[in-house]
C-alpha cells in the first residue's frame, strides 16, 4: 500500500477535523498538519504583542509583526507541537479568546501569503493529511483525496464545549455555538480563500457519527 498520498480535509469548527486527521495519518503512516493552528499560532502571538490602546487586537500592527513570528510544528511522542518563536503553545492556541479572534485573522490576505508556502513545502514530498479551511480549494489544490466535514451547528458547539470544559474553560455552551457560527459566517464569506467544498471533495456530514465511524468512513475511500 502505497504511503505518498496527499489528503486534504477541510470543514467547519468541531467536526473533528484534526482529531480525526491524526489518528487517519498514524493509521496510513502519513505527517498530520494542523494548518488551523497555524493560524492560531498567529493569533495568540497577536493576542500577547499586538493590542492597541483598548485591548483590543491590532491587525496592523500584527502584519508588520509577521517577520518576527516563527512557527513550526516539531515531532514529539509521534505528535507534532506547535512551537512559537521557540515556545510549545498547543495550549494556549486554544483558549476562548484565540478563538474568538482567529477568523478575522485568518481573512488578512498577508497572513494566508505569509502561511502558504510553509504548508506547500510540507505536503511537497507526499505521505501527508492536512486539515483546514481551504486545503483542498487553495492549498493543495491537487490533492489525491478530498474531504469536506460538517455537522449541525449544536452538535458542534456540544463537542466544543466538552473539549473547553476539558481545558478548564469556564464558558456556557450558548455562547461556544454563538462563536462558532460567528466563525462560520466570516470564514465562510471572506474575499480571500473563503471556506467552502471544492468540487472534488467527498462531503461528510458527522452529526450522527461517532469519531470512528467518521475514521472509518474516510479510510474506506482511500485505496
Amino acid at each position: 500500500m502505497t504511503k505518498n498520498w496527499v489528503i486534504a480535509i477541510d470543514g467547519y469548527s468541531s467536526t473533528g477535523k484534526s482529531s480525526i486527521s491524526k489518528v487517519i495519518a498514524k493509521r496510513l503512516g502519513l505527517i498530520h498538519m494542523d494548518t488551523g493552528a497555524l493560524y492560531r499560532g498567529i493569533t495568540y502571538y497577536g493576542l500577547m504583542h499586538c493590542l492597541d490602546n483598548n485591548d483590543n487586537l491590532d491587525l496592523q500592527q500584527l502584519i508588520l509583526s509577521l517577520p518576527r513570528i516563527n512557527l513550526v510544528f516539531e515531532k514529539k511522542d509521534d505528535e507534532l507541537q506547535l512551537i512559537l518563536n521557540g515556545n510549545n503553545i498547543d495550549k494556549e492556541i486554544r483558549q476562548p479568546i484565540v478563538s474568538e479572534n482567529v477568523s478575522q485573522v485568518a481573512k488578512l490576505p498577508e497572513v494566508r501569503a505569509f502561511l502558504l508556502d510553509t504548508q506547500r513545502n510540507i505536503a511537497k514530498t507526499g505521505g501527508v493529511i492536512m486539515d483546514g479551511r481551504d486545503i483542498g480549494t487553495i492549498v493543495l489544490p491537487n490533492a489525491d483525496y478530498k474531504f469536506f466535514l460538517t455537522a449541525s451547528p449544536d452538535e458542534r458547539a456540544k463537542r466544543r464545549h466538552l473539549e473547553l470544559l476539558g481545558f478548564g474553560e469556564n464558558i456556557s455552551i450558548e455562547e461556544v455555538k454563538k462563536n462558532l457560527i460567528d466563525r462560520d459566517k466570516i470564514d465562510s464569506e471572506r474575499d480571500v480563500a473563503p471556506l467552502k467544498q471544492a468540487e472534488d471533495a467527498i462531503l461528510i456530514d458527522n452529526s450522527d457519527l461517532t469519531k470512528e465511524q467518521t475514521i472509518e468512513l474516510i479510510i474506506s475511500y482511500i485505496k
